[in-house]
């Protein structure tokens, strides 16, 4: 049987009915627990999307660029977002699909990959060879910097192809958004 094929598009691409499809996959994946500012931070970068034989999206992922200061530089960091499958069609592999065409988005357009994972979600980012950012995190906030010691131990980050990590004695500061900051 053939795999089912991964696409990617940049959600300008997305028609009203797939952004609609990812949104109720997204929402049934979560359990209702998918907010508004959850769905707003999944759009404007590039989706990786997998249908089954009938057309059915089964799987979805994407990756938009967010800004993060680290020392004395702005990085280019492609951070991961609304990462799910379907329920009857979990532990397929589908994930890992989704993962590889995500970095290599990642690997082709950003300066290093980064997420926050949930506990169901920390095996795959793993195995695939994310590892959790070992320093500090924060966002800037209209304020001014806001320590996220909640996000710490589990903010996965992952090397682009041929760049180096930041180094973890200085903090990653994350530019500002509404809802999560991560």
């Amino acid at each position: 049987m053939t795999e089912p094929a991964v696409r990617t598009a940049p959600t300008f691409e997305l028609t009203p009915a797939e952004r609609t499809e990812i949104r109720d996959l997204l929402d049934a994946a979560f359990e209702g627990d998918f907010a508004d500012e959850d769905w707003e931070h999944t759009l404007g970068g590039v989706h990786a999307l997998i249908r089954d034989t009938d057309g059915l999206l089964i799987a979805h992922g994407s990756v938009v660029q967010r800004r993060v200061l680290h020392t004395d530089r702005s990085y280019r960091a492609g951070y991961v977002e609304g990462v799910a499958v379907r329920a009857d069609r979990r532990r397929e592999g589908l994930g890992h699909r989704i993962m590889a065409a995500l970095e290599h988005v990642i690997d082709a357009a950003h300066d290093f990959g980064a997420l926050s994972a949930s506990d169901a979600g920390a095996a795959l980012y793993a195995a695939r060879g994310w590892r959790i950012w070992p320093g500090r995190l924060t966002a800037l906030g209209p304020d001014g910097p806001l320590p996220l010691p909640e996000e710490e131990g589990s903010t996965y980050v992952r090397p682009a192809a041929g760049h180096p990590l930041p180094a973890p004695a200085h903090p990653l500061a994350f530019d500002w958004r509404n809802g999560d900051l991560l």
